[in-house]
Order: C-alpha cells, then structure tokens, then sequence
C-alpha cells in the first residue's frame, strides 16, 4: 500500500508540475514533428504501444523492444549518455523516467543538454499495475491517443486476471533468484525482493530464493546460502559470456539445483524488470519456465 501512495503521489505531482515543460511543449507533442529521444526501455515501449514510435529518432541501448528499435540510433545507455549523440539528432524533446532506479546521466551531459535547449521531460516510476496504467493514460493524453490507451489497460487487466487464476493451479513454489548484469558498474548482482522482478516471480507462482532487499554483488556465498531451484539470467548478462555452459562457471553456479536440473533461463530485462503495457503476457510465460515439467 505504502509503494502504491508513493506512485500515485509522484504521478500526481508530475501532472501538476507539468507547467515547467510549458502548454507549449505539450502542443508539440500532438504535431507530426516532435521527434523525440528517448531513454527509458519502459517509456520506448508504451509510445510504440500507444501508435507513437515513429516520433522517436532515439533510444538508449537498453531500450531493445519492440524489433522495430534495432533500425533506431542509440545515444548510449541511460546513466552513459552521450551528449553529442543526442544532439546530433535534433530532437525535441528527451523522455526519460525519474528516481534513484531508472535516472539519466552523467550530470555534464544533462547540463549540456539543457545549454542548447533540448527539453528534458521526466515522468515518474511505476512500481505498481496501477501506478503503470496511470502512465501510459498519462503519455496518451499528451497524443491524443487516448482511445488506445484504454484497450491497453483493459488488455493488461485481463491478462494479468488470468495469470492470477493460474498460478492458483500451482501447489509448489520454486525458489527463484534473479542475476542481473550491470552495466554502469561492469558487475553481477543478484536481484533481491524488491521492485518489479520481485512482484513478477511472486504473481508466476515463485519465490524469491534471497531474503534482501536491492542488489548484492554476485558471490560464491550469496548463490550458495540461496539453492535456487531456478535462475532467471537477464539478457546483456547472460549474453556477454554466450551460453548457459559459461553462465554456470560464474561464481557458486555450478553448485545450485538450478544448474545441476538446467533450469537456467536467459530473459528479456524489459519483460522482467519494469511493468508496461505486456506485464501480464510477460507473467505467463515466467510462469511456463517456473513450472515446466
């Protein structure tokens, strides 16, 4: 209750706040010449959800769905941004998403950003269906596309009442961990029980097999005190080292229930980590992997 106040309260406050964009900038947004760069895989989605996508000239490099995205430029990954990538594209405006979680930098590229006058438009995090349903009305009304918000939201509220009629089928519960490359650090970490992953292991049937809360860096001791019977490796991670053979030698790996059974599964960091238009689809087929036979 207390994640869903914080979202609907920062969702608030960006609505009344949106006067430091200017009526100006709103009315941009509805002309066919706002071209737009944007740095937040969650924000990428819902605008090519929402009939938008081709208004966005860029994209940071976590931002890889739809497949439509691998014919747009890249300016860097969100928190690595390049100034002059961004520049070079003339944009608009760049959308981003807010919070200690998903925020953009280094602060000399923002500032540069901000000396040639290219808007900045932040839009809050959405830790909740709710609080998800609430932005993607809130980007649609910016561009009139408000009609298909809605099927969005219906869509979403269906699939998600579905995923949770199954995972009542389900009696046993697998512990699942979640390894997570991060890129601004150049680590592994294991994910913990909070945020987004946390709720979609949860909703699929499953169990986080770490009790803490943010990340930890991977260790021996960390894989080992946790006997996942599952790993949920997320994309850039586990494809930096090319196959679930070179996964395993990570440390403490080779050691789990869940390489010995090969329940090793690669998984899209946008399916897993921020809530969108396709949460509920993305529940699905978590639950498939959990409960594989």
């Amino acid at each position: 209750m207390k994640f869903f106040l914080l979202s609907i309260l920062s969702i608030s406050l960006f609505v009344s706040s949106c006067g430091r964009f200017s009526n100006k900038q709103n009315e941009v947004n509805k002309n066919s010449n706002v071209r737009i760069v944007c740095v937040s895989k969650q924000l990428t989605e819902i605008l090519f959800a929402l009939g938008q996508g081709d208004k966005i000239v860029g994209i940071d490099i976590s931002s890889t769905y739809p497949p439509e995205t691998k014919n747009i430029t890249t300016v860097g990954y969100h928190r690595m941004l390049s100034a002059e990538g961004i520049i070079s594209l003339n944009p608009t405006v760049v959308f981003y998403n807010g919070g200690t979680d998903a925020s953009i930098g280094p602060e000399n590229v923002i500032k540069q950003l901000k000396e040639v006058g290219i808007p900045l438009k932040e839009y809050p995090g959405t830790p909740t269906i709710d609080s998800t349903k609430m932005l993607i009305r809130l980007i649609a009304k910016e561009f009139g596309a408000e009609t298909k918000a809605e099927e969005l939201c219906s869509k979403l509220d269906a699939d998600m009442k579905k995923a949770q009629e199954k995972a009542l089928t389900y009696t046993a519960k697998p512990k699942v961990l979640v390894i997570h490359y991060g890129r601004a650090s150049n680590n592994y970490f294991v994910m913990g029980n909070k945020g987004n992953q946390n709720n979609m292991i949860v909703w699929a049937g499953g169990v986080n097999a770490v009790d803490t809360s943010g990340f930890k860096l991977l260790s021996s001791e960390v894989i080992v005190n946790s006997q996942p019977d599952i790993i949920l490796a997320t994309d850039f991670g586990y494809d930096r080292l090319g196959s679930e053979d070179k996964f395993v030698e990570l440390p403490g790996i080779s050691l789990t229930p869940a390489a010995k059974n090969h329940r090793i599964y690669r998984i899209e960091e946008h399916d897993l980590i921020y809530p969108g238009p396709r949460t509920g689809e993305n529940v699905l087929k978590i639950m498939e992997l959990l409960h594989k036979q």
